[in-house]
């Protein structure tokens, strides 16, 4: 009995030794693969979550002779400071209007250039339309805003003179409120609504053709085919660019805009981000710029989740 024991004592493990091996044992066998992934591991670890101990800041009235950690805490007073701004809701406003005028106008124009692609069939026509609508993506947003204003000049824009050529009165692109959103989403769509197209493009490449020769056999047109075959394929894809832009809904960067801002169109142009820099940098206001910054990624995050829970209670294309 003793012997007995004694035999199975080494196998009785409590059940976290147990597992705690077992973890050891599959970062043994797969050291390869760790190791493969460690360089980005690292990367994120260092520049992204590393500075994120700076956040606390947000919550303190920051003195740089001081430190961060000399600093005196002042609780939730930039955050009562902000809410209660007379440009809180402005700026809420034109990041929003700016962010779903952009979702609505730049979400599907990519789906519509990937369907048109898959069905162009293969030969130098397809090449340079691919091409032409991918090249905009490499251009730097500095020398993009160089060529709008180029473009939209009063006196010598290339598009204004067209316009009075044509016999219409040229609006003021670059100084009237009304058409800076307008000029903004249209000329990112134009950047980048072709280089939007190659996740789609890849997706439309998993479609069995064995679906498409069935559904000619049976007599449907090339529009009932992209309608029953094309576009259910992508809809996960879809679903997921969807989740992931109405997580960065009031994440507009600033560099485009703050390249395109005037004094005449501060009214349509001021967003959160820009308002960051301007208090952040410009002002010094550091404790108060990282406040606003702090609260536009709290309220991503929360879309982010919200919408992916509501997919995920419909289908399972969600996140996770």
């Amino acid at each position: 009995m003793q012997e007995a024991s004694q035999v199975a004592a080494p196998n009785m493990l409590p059940e976290p030794t147990k597992e705690k091996s077992r973890m050891w044992k599959r970062l043994l066998q797969n050291w390869e693969l760790y190791l493969f992934i460690a360089p980005a591991f690292f990367y994120f670890l260092i520049f992204s979550y590393g500075p994120m101990y700076g956040i606390q800041i947000a919550f303190k009235n920051f003195i740089p002779t001081k430190g961060i950690f000399g600093s005196p805490w002042v609780g939730f007073d930039h955050f009562v400071r902000f809410f209660h701004s007379y440009y809180f809701w402005d700026l809420i406003w034109n990041t929003l209007s700016i962010s779903l005028y952009e979702l609505a106008i730049g979400f599907p124009i990519p789906i519509i250039l990937a369907l048109a692609f898959n069905e162009l069939k293969g030969g130098s026509f397809k090449k340079m339309a691919q091409t032409v609508t991918y090249a905009p993506h490499f251009i730097s947003v500095v020398v993009m805003a160089g060529m709008i204003i180029t473009f939209l000049s009063p006196s010598s824009g290339i598009v204004t003179h067209l316009i009075e050529w044509l016999g219409f009165d040229a609006p003021d692109f670059l100084t009237d409120p009304k058409w800076f959103k307008t000029m903004y989403v249209f000329s990112g769509v134009w950047q980048s609504a072709g280089w939007g197209t190659i996740i789609y493009l890849a997706a439309l490449s998993g479609v069995d053709p064995g679906l498409h020769e069935a559904a000619i056999i049976d007599g449907a047109s090339r529009f009932q085919r992209v309608l029953h075959i094309n576009i259910p394929t992508i809809i996960p894809t879809m679903t997921i660019l969807l989740i992931l832009n109405m997580g960065s809904l009031l994440g507009v960067g600033f560099e485009k805009i703050l390249l395109l801002q005037n004094s005449l169109n501060m009214g349509a142009s001021d967003v959160i981000s820009t308002f960051v820099y301007r208090s952040g940098l410009v002002d010094a206001q550091y404790s108060f710029s990282t406040a606003i910054g702090l609260f536009n990624s709290v309220i991503n995050a929360i879309i982010l989740v919200l919408v992916n829970q509501i997919v995920r209670r419909t289908n399972e294309n969600s996140l996770w």
